[in-house]
């Protein structure tokens, strides 16, 4: 097989759902802003070349509906030669385009494939605006296919004796991670601020407008503390140990890269960051789905040719700090590797933009500490779980 390079791994700042500075901004624009920023830090390619674009999307209706990747294309003002297409594998669809156009690059079908991810909570709610699936529930009696995520959380602290003290032990940690993540500069050179427009509704109907730039992410609290986290009432289930504070937040935000060939690299004289190794997927139990990582890591490994102690650097989307917790015991990972710059609890889940997001995270991470392989794996709504490894050049 041929060889897939990773180029200009870039994200947008992840916005608060509902109250955040993205709240307004459509996704299929966020998502165009992705892609202008990818190709203005590639400015000799020429855009006819890209063969097409592939986009995550974990709740592709409404405003990120009908077809949202080829509408960013067009509104990128990218040629309208080149193709688009969606792509939902819920919290990994993200990671998903990527090992698509991966795999498209290594079948000597494609030389230049943007990949990435979009998604607005603000204005396409969980489960979207009308769900599915009550066939099931009656016909069959599989409630638990149709669980919420927040009661498969507790579910898995339950069955992996995750104790409540350690989920806010764990979310207290990730914000003061992700703080002093920001606090240093680290996710500078992987944001790419954008523009937006905050629409908010005044006395006689007025509107007013306000324009400002977005570039760093909002979810982290400097403020927060061990104490208030585990003062917080249980949000899912009367007794458990689920809560709002240990439990991902609810984000607007958008990533991109460009996947490209060998041939490729040489003729633009590109500089690809990463080599993609291997990616694998898994199904779970979806009473438990928090545990797809658990299948789907050493899969991913086995493809790879490598193990666990290859591995420097782990972006582990944290859905929930129980499964995130589950999934590192249960497979004796390092906790040091871990998220090093504050995870999901903190810095937010954009859905179907989380996969590609991750992966500017570590590409851009590993960079500037200098390791060899990382690695990004993450939990799926219904019980799946993702991951992919890519080697620092």
């Amino acid at each position: 097989m041929k060889t897939a390079y990773i180029v200009s791994p870039l994200r947008s700042a992840v916005g608060k759902a509902f109250r955040g500075n993205l709240r307004s901004k459509r996704p299929d624009d966020l998502c165009a802003d992705l892609i202008r920023a990818v190709m203005a830090a590639n400015p000799g390619v020429d855009p006819k070349e890209i063969d097409d674009c592939i986009v995550g999307c974990a709740m592709p209706e409404a405003e990120q509906g009908m077809n949202v990747a080829r509408f960013a294309v067009l509104l990128a003002n990218l040629p309208e030669n080149v193709p688009g297409v969606t792509v939902n594998r819920f919290c990994s669809s993200g990671l998903q385009t990527i090992a698509m156009a991966a795999f498209q690059i290594q079948a000597g079908a494609a030389h230049c494939i943007l990949a990435g991810g979009t998604e607005s909570m603000s204005l396409v709610p969980m489960m979207g605006h009308k769900a599915v699936g009550s066939r099931t529930i009656m016909k069959e009696g599989r409630g638990d296919y149709y669980l919420g995520m927040g009661l498969t959380a507790e579910n898995v602290s339950k069955d992996y004796k995750v104790s409540r003290e350690d989920q806010d032990r764990f979310s207290y940690e990730s914000h003061q991670k992700a703080v002093a993540a920001i606090q240093k500069g680290h996710f500078k050179a992987e944001i790419a601020p954008v523009k937006t427009t905050i629409r908010t509704p005044g006395p006689g109907g007025v509107v007013a407008l306000q324009e400002l730039t977005v570039d760093t992410d909002e979810g982290p609290r400097a403020d927060t503390s061990y104490e208030a986290l585990a003062s917080l009432k249980p949000a899912f289930r009367t007794a458990g140990v689920v809560t709002a504070g240990n439990s991902s937040q609810m984000s607007d935000g958008a990533a991109m890269c460009m996947v490209v060939s060998e041939e490729f690299v040489k003729k633009y004289k590109l500089k690809p960051m990463a080599r993609f190794v291997s990616f694998s997927v898994a199904g779970v139990p979806p009473r438990v789905m928090g545990i797809g990582p658990i299948e789907a890591i050493p899969r991913a490994l086995k493809l790879g040719g490598l193990t666990l102690k290859d591995i420097q650097r782990i972006e582990l989307n944290e859905a929930f700090a129980a499964q995130a917790l589950a999934v590192m015991r249960h497979l004796e990972i390092d906790p040091t590797i871990v998220n090093p710059t504050g995870g999901a609890i903190a810095l937010g889940h954009p859905l179907g933009a989380t996969g590609a997001k991750l992966t500017a995270t570590l590409l851009h991470g590993m960079e500037r500490d200098k390791q060899k392989y990382g690695m990004v794996s993450m939990c799926i709504g219904t019980g799946m779980g993702a991951a992919g490894i890519f080697e620092k050049l």
